[in-house]
């Protein structure tokens, strides 16, 4: 399995920005799949945004034209940019791996982030 460290959540203002990083370790980044998810107090945890090993992505409807997912192979990090942030994107948000051939699965820890004016 690869280990995934978040980093980047805070407390941000309605309208505002944050980028949030995932660094892996332990495999060749290159050969997972990446995703992030959020998890909202009382809620089930969603998929935001996902990219493949060829830089494929998809977004969750929420987050359509405000959120972007991007990867840097070279430095082992995926990273969500996180535009015009409302108050329903507060959320744990959770980095996703999944390696393209055994499918194996690993979860980083979390981090939060709270829009709120």
């Amino acid at each position: 399995q690869v280990q995934l460290v978040e980093s980047g959540g805070g407390l941000v203002q309605p309208g505002g920005s944050l980028r949030l990083s995932c660094a892996a370790s332990g495999r060749i980044f290159s050969m997972y799949h990446m995703a992030w998810y959020r998890q909202a107090p009382g809620k089930q945890r969603e998929s935001v945004a996902a990219i493949t090993t060829r830089g494929s992505t998809n977004y969750a409807d929420s987050v359509k034209g405000r959120f972007t997912i991007s990867r840097d192979n070279a430095a082992n990090t995926v990273y969500l940019q996180m535009n015009s942030l409302k108050a329903e994107d507060t959320a744990v948000y959770y980095c996703n791996a999944v390696e393209y051939f055994s499918r194996s699965e690993s979860w980083g820890q979390g981090t939060q982030v709270t829009v709120s004016s």
